[in-house]
């Protein structure tokens, strides 16, 4: 096969750099000739999400530098892409634009931007991207580098034929995770199911407060200066660490004479933690269920069920409850704060303990379904990636 001519990206495209604005011109809410602002955060895998936009006046905005169907947001300190127009909720005359660690590129004539794209996944970019990023703290690409960013340029119509075979690949992923989103509302179904609405308990089931059914303990942040705490294998749970609905494990570690030589507390496993302060509380509750003993920080409260209370049923409970419990965080100055007390404080439901173990029998069937098209999932993303990498070296 004929190689490809390689082209610079400043030559097929325009890279226009996102711009930082004052803290002073930016609201979280939409006002009048106002206009939206991606984020780093809000550019993942090929989507834009509009969760925890930013908005600027319109008029700080130039026309260049607003958004349409084809261009790509590039976050530029993870290079990770997205084509507006690709998600429900950016129409092809979207005007938004792209704050700082963030770039648009936009395509010029005779060449496919969603080819474009799919380059900017593929492990030849991510190579270059992380070795040529840089920064002290953050690592950034410049947009000088970017420009000179080497792109094979296969004629048009194989560069149409290869978008067609990955986006054929890429539906397949979109449909799995469509599934597995499916299955995810399966849980709080269950319990609607079997307990009813908890917020209004028409089927009279008998109420209980959180506190009375479980002990309350917090945790702490050992010192970081004596380096003998932070070289054991307990882990030690942040919000960070709280992304799914079970914590089997920590980024950080501490030994057991952290645990005897400060604040923080041994949790059994099978507790139900709580992130109670975190600018998170914004928009959710990260609620998780220790699978292993693990060790919190002062961000978290961990609620150790009572023999007569089960901690499955507990977490899906106070998941459904979470908008109710959202309403109650004290807003601060840089953080949110949910007060222990109003949590102690909760009425739950508290059916029969049989009840409450069919419910996470049931929940641990959906659980191995969820692994199981986990797997699947993992599966397919492997073979998206190996089809990235076979199309930009010409053998698809």
């Amino acid at each position: 096969m004929k190689p490809w001519p390689t082209k610079t990206l400043g030559e097929i495209a325009t890279v226009i750099r996102g711009v930082s604005f004052d803290k002073s011109q930016v609201s979280d809410e939409p006002r009048k000739n106002s206009i939206p602002i991606l984020r780093a955060g809000n550019i993942q895998d090929s989507l834009i999400t509009d969760s925890d936009l930013v908005y600027v006046p319109e008029d700080l905005v130039s026309e260049e530098q607003r958004m349409s169907r084809g261009d790509l947001a590039i976050c530029m300190s993870s290079g990770s892409p997205a084509i507006v127009g690709k998600t429900a909720h950016l129409v092809s005359d979207w005007c938004g634009s792209v704050g700082a660690f963030c770039a648009i590129v936009r395509f010029k004539v005779d060449f496919n931007h969603r080819f474009g794209s799919y380059w900017f996944h593929s492990p030849v970019f991510l190579q270059w991207r992380d070795n040529n990023a840089k920064g002290a703290n953050i690592q950034n690409l410049r947009r000088t580098e970017l420009e000179k960013l080497p792109i094979p340029v296969p004629p048009l119509s194989e560069q149409e034929q290869i978008v067609k075979l990955l986006d054929e690949a890429d539906e397949l992923r979109k449909l799995r995770a469509h599934a597995d989103r499916r299955t995810a509302a399966l849980i709080p179904a269950l319990f609607h199911e079997m307990f009813g609405d908890p917020m209004t308990n028409l089927l009279r089931l008998p109420l209980n407060k959180l506190g009375s059914l479980c002990k309350v303990v917090g945790g702490g942040t050992p010192s970081k200066k004596q380096s003998s705490y932070w070289t054991g294998k307990i882990p030690w749970v942040s919000p960070k660490d709280m992304s799914g609905d079970e914590v089997h494990d920590s980024e950080d570690h501490i030994s057991e004479q952290a645990i005897k030589e400060s604040a923080t507390n041994l949790i059994p496993a099978g507790s139900i933690l709580v992130v109670t302060r975190s600018g998170i509380l914004k928009r959710m509750l990260p609620i998780a269920i220790n699978s292993v003993p693990v060790t919190i920080n002062q961000d978290i409260k961990a609620f150790i069920p009572a023999s007569e209370c089960e901690a499955t049923f507990l977490a899906a409970q106070l998941r459904i409850l979470s908008p109710t419990i959202l309403g109650a965080v004290r807003v601060g100055a840089t953080v949110q704060n949910l007060e222990t007390d109003f949590l102690k404080q909760l009425p739950v439901l508290q059916p029969s303990l049989s009840l409450q173990n069919e419910f996470a029998r049931r929940v641990a069937e959906i659980r191995e379904l969820e692994a199981g098209q986990a797997a699947g999932r993992a599966r397919l993303n492997a073979l998206f990636q190996s089809m990235l990498h076979r199309a930009f070296r010409g053998e698809l």
